[in-house]
């Protein structure tokens, strides 16, 4: 007990206290904005990681698209439904999947 009031009245400590209460709680970075923050970081890194790959996958899509015939011929097939004159499409819409 005695060494509890001895280290209460230390001024060097209370003074050392106040300022980590103060640090940890109250001001503008505390410790709960930095922990948001940090996980916002984190948030943020991964999109980012995702649009990266997203970029380098369409660039490459779209350098195929732009040197081989074949493969614009049937993106515009598939996604457009483009046809030559000489043939005719039938689009079967799967029910189940609606």
């Amino acid at each position: 007990m005695k060494n509890i009031f001895k280290f209460i009245k230390n001024k060097y400590a209370i003074t050392f206290l106040t300022l980590l209460v103060w640090i940890l709680f109250f001001d503008r970075y505390d410790l709960f904005s930095q922990l948001e923050q940090r996980k916002e970081l984190k948030k943020l890194e991964t999109d980012r990681d995702y649009y990266i790959s997203e970029i380098e996958k369409n660039s490459k899509d779209l350098n195929e698209l732009q040197t081989n015939p074949v493969t614009l011929e049937k993106y515009a097939r598939e996604k457009y439904l483009m046809k030559k004159d000489d043939e005719e499409i039938f689009v079967i819409i799967d029910k189940t999947k609606i």
